[in-house]
């Protein structure tokens, strides 16, 4: 394989890891800016997700059931939990938000431990999206190319929704004043419990695309989370806009620091050293991007509101 095809494919797989990533983004900067509730427990459901799909595969036989599961799933957990614990938690500080959180992360780890049991889970790849498409003489899994189309597709539903729908006007509203929205005749507590469940939804779609292509276990939010806050900071906390160029940026930068980073210390160290370096520098390497950008613009690159 010669470098240019090795850079495009690369380069590729960062634009359908950045899609996996702003799928989570939108949902969590949903949640976070708008109704500025602080969910930890997001990359939980996302593992949720990934197990329901584990679950409508086995029953259902086929990937339509995986992910329509996921997607039901997600967006009932997320409804429980946003009646059940998330609304009594509102008008609390951002510290007790963190700390119900995590509590609910360790919760759902250890439930789906012993529900499901220790071992990993793998879900097959559809037939139909088995082997490669060419991009212009390129070959590509076409997994992969879907993931990245439907990342899309929700990037255009997401900000049409926001921006062109009734529901996104009275979401906006409400985040500005519930007080006046809510004297105005609009259930604040339905509108809000309708937000986090579109966000568990996308958590849930996350997961159930990730599925096929990585491992179903335990804990396997907690990794993911932390990529996806530093892509709600770098884009901009409750911006959909920032959260997909963002979700780009860092997706493509850390792919290329994991494939490239390593060969290119050993055009200057021992190889020994540069194998050990290279992949420490290449995980570093979105955290001194959010550092950048924080530096030169501390609401993100695209805020919400243009601010």
């Amino acid at each position: 394989m010669d470098l240019f095809t090795q850079i495009a494919t690369q380069l590729l797989n960062g634009v359908q890891y950045g899609v996996l990533l702003f799928l989570l983004a939108a949902g969590l900067t949903l949640v976070f800016g708008i109704m500025s509730f602080v969910n930890l427990a997001h990359g939980s459901l996302y593992m949720l997700g990934a197990y329901f799909s584990a679950l409508g595969y086995e029953y259902g036989g086929n990937f339509f059931w995986a992910v329509l599961a996921a997607l039901a799933g997600s967006a009932l957990v997320g409804m429980l939990l946003e009646r059940l614990v998330v609304a009594r938690l509102y008008r609390r500080d951002h510290l007790d938000h963190v700390l119900a959180t995590f509590g609910l992360v360790l919760f759902f780890n250890e439930l789906v431990r012993m529900v499901f049991g220790p071992q990993s889970y793998f879900l097959p790849l559809p037939a139909m999206f088995e082997g490669t498409v060419s991009l212009f003489g390129l070959e590509y899994p076409v997994y992969r190319l879907t993931i990245i189309v439907t990342g899309i597709a929700v990037a255009l539903g997401s900000h049409w929704m926001i921006n062109g729908t009734r529901l996104g006007m009275l979401i906006r509203a409400g985040s500005v004043n519930p007080g006046m929205v809510a004297a105005l005749g609009i259930n604040i507590r339905l509108l809000n419990g309708l937000l986090f469940a579109i966000g568990s939804l996308l958590a849930g779609l996350a997961g159930v695309m990730a599925a096929p292509i990585l491992s179903i276990q335990s804990g396997m939010g907690e990794p993911v989370l932390i990529a996806t806050l530093v892509v709600i900071v770098i884009g901009g906390i409750g911006s959909i806009r920032g959260a997909f160029y963002a979700a780009l940026i860092v997706g493509t930068a850390d792919t290329l620091g994991r494939a490239f980073l390593p060969q290119m210390f050993r055009l200057f160290m021992e190889r020994e050293t540069a194998t050990a370096a290279g992949p420490a520098v290449a995980s570093m390497l979105v955290y001194i991007l959010m550092a950048l950008v924080l530096a030169i613009r501390p609401n993100g690159l695209f805020p919400a509101g243009g601010k």
